[in-house]
């Protein structure tokens, strides 16, 4: 070795270029164990939370009554579907049941209906608002930007003052939901383009209008009965939700977080900005309807059974940032952990913390307004 590359070798600047390369190989193990932990934490939630709360379970009681119940239904469910297929009666034999009824009533129709739509809630809300944060380039974005909650708020409130049945409330929030969002897009092509910027503020206007139009039904409605239902349903909260509501809601957020999730490397190019994008061949407008749409079933999806729970799209991919970075093509999936595990831990709190459930909306925002503000004192509101 010459002594000019005995001295280039020993410079400062190599010794600094060395050690953060050092650094980047020991940070990369540790992000993929970061990763791995999250996967994990929900299942150890639900399990958590299967058996906790006012009426507490044991835990390995809990965790037969889940196996053994779940095998039962399987069993009940073949039986009485292989008569239809071969003609020939079949009565399977059922495994023993050591519990009492309520034990089973309390996990199958109060608590597991509940801890599913948490997670689907909650993970779907926090894809939707990383999505839009990608879409619209800009990290204070949230799920409603586009005025599906107040679409949906106001879809709930009608039913609620006309009818009071929880199918129509579910179905009339979904419906406007959607239509709030599609007002939205039809008032942005008006100026023949699909920028972000017309986009936002369409949404502004068109979330205003279903707002004036909720406050107009909260002023006509019955103030000893119709409106305290529609501030309640209004806040949030899981407390009604059963079975057929994880059935019906459970397919469409999870064929649009997988679209999501499939073109997941697409929303990085379009972060990055719609010329670019369009230089690496993406079909920017095709792409900005697709995550407008999908995301938009999600929170309308989520917002018909759960009311307007805000924060969780807007908090949670800032944290999932601060674990695997901006790349969404790990964003996606870590948020979607990351919102599932939170909203089940509020859900925990507002069903077990006073003698009345709290709801979730007021949780959220008292959790996530004061982190956000810390994030904010941090810099650490962005894409790096």
């Amino acid at each position: 070795m010459t002594e000019e590359q005995e001295h280039h070798r020993h410079t400062p600047g190599n010794a600094v270029t060395a050690h953060r390369r050092a650094n980047a190989a020991a940070a990369f193990p540790k992000a993929i164990s970061i990763e791995r932990m999250l996967y994990l934490l929900p299942v150890l939630l639900v399990f958590f939370s299967l058996f906790f709360g006012r009426y507490m379970l044991d835990p390995v009681s809990t965790l037969g009554i889940l196996i053994v119940g779940s095998a039962n239904a399987v069993l009940e469910a073949i039986s009485g579907t292989l008569p239809l297929l071969t003609g020939q009666p079949c009565d399977l034999p059922m495994l023993e049941q050591t519990w009492e009824s309520v034990e089973s009533t309390v996990i199958f129709q109060i608590r597991l209906p509940r801890v599913l739509g948490a997670l689907l809630v909650g993970g779907g809300l926090s894809v939707a608002g990383a999505s839009f944060q990608g879409l619209f380039k800009n990290p204070l974005v949230s799920p409603d930007i586009l005025g599906v909650s107040s679409g949906a708020g106001f879809g709930a409130a009608l039913a609620i003052l006309l009818s009071g049945n929880p199918l129509m409330i579910q179905l009339s929030a979904f419906c406007f939901g959607i239509i709030a969002v599609v007002a939205t897009y039809s008032i942005s092509r008006v100026y023949k383009t699909t920028s972000t910027l017309v986009l936002v503020l369409s949404g502004i206007v068109v979330g205003a209008l279903f707002s004036a139009f909720l406050s107009l039904l909260k002023y006509l409605a019955d103030p000893y009965d119709t409106l305290p239902a529609i501030v309640f349903w209004l806040m949030g909260s899981l407390s009604a939700v059963s079975n057929d509501d994880i059935i019906a809601v459970a397919p469409p957020i999870l064929i649009a977080g997988f679209c999501l999730y499939a073109i997941r490397w697409r929303i990085n190019l379009l972060s990055v900005g719609e010329e670019e994008a369009r230089a690496l061949g993406v079909d920017t407008e095709r792409m900005t309807g697709v995550i407008i749409v999908a995301a938009t079933v999600i929170t309308a999806s989520a917002v018909c059974i759960s009311g307007i729970i805000g924060w969780v799209g807007l908090v949670v991919p800032h944290v999932g940032r601060m674990f695997v970075g901006p790349d969404f093509r790990r964003l996606i999936p870590t948020s979607a952990l990351l919102g599932a595990s939170f909203l089940l831990v509020v859900d925990d709190i507002s069903r077990t913390l006073t003698a009345t459930e709290i709801p979730l909306g007021v949780l959220t925002a008292l959790i996530g307004a004061p982190f956000f503000a810390y994030l904010l004192t941090k810099k650490k509101v962005g894409w790096t």
